[in-house]
């Protein structure tokens, strides 16, 4: 069996046979050896430790068969969102079909986010409906106690 030691010392046809036989096709022609030793490794591994789990593998089939959809905040028609933003309560009545906010009608939370802040921000964040440290598709992203807070601003007014 191949090592990870081994694949440093590999040229690019003893890479392009290792290839052939862990995935099963050919390398792609625009594929560096770096690239080619990062997947690799990767494979090796794999089967070594046993793989990705089963609730990732079929998540990655329901996202290449275009299933898998964006998660969206949890309230319902009828639910009102308060957020104090410098020293002003902001009042967002959630819609049917969107939010109302000032007597307008929009879209997203990000939208109505934007206009009282001036800047791009995840609306449920914004609104307290998402952690700190999620977007608004739920996935974990960047965090920064420095700007990016909502509750560091409201600290701060």
């Amino acid at each position: 069996m191949t090592s990870l030691a081994d694949l440093e010392t590999m040229d690019r046809k003893q890479l392009a046979q290792l290839w052939c036989d862990l995935i099963g096709s050919e390398v792609p022609d625009c594929m560096s050896q770096t690239m080619q030793r990062r997947f690799l490794a990767f494979e090796l591994q794999a089967g070594k430790e046993g793989g990705l789990p089963p609730a990732l593998l079929a998540r990655l089939d329901r996202i290449a068969a275009g299933e898998e959809r964006k998660a969206s905040p949890t309230v319902k028609p009828g639910a009102r969102l308060l957020r104090a933003w410098n020293g002003v309560t902001h009042v967002v009545d959630v819609l049917p079909d969107g939010y109302l906010w000032n007597g307008a009608r929009h879209r997203s939370l990000s939208a109505i986010a934007r206009a009282i802040t001036g800047a791009r921000w995840s609306g449920p964040r914004f609104f307290g409906l998402a952690s700190s440290g999620e977007t608004e598709t739920g996935r974990k992203g960047r965090t920064s106690s420095k700007r990016g807070s909502p509750r560091s601003k409201d600290r701060a007014a």
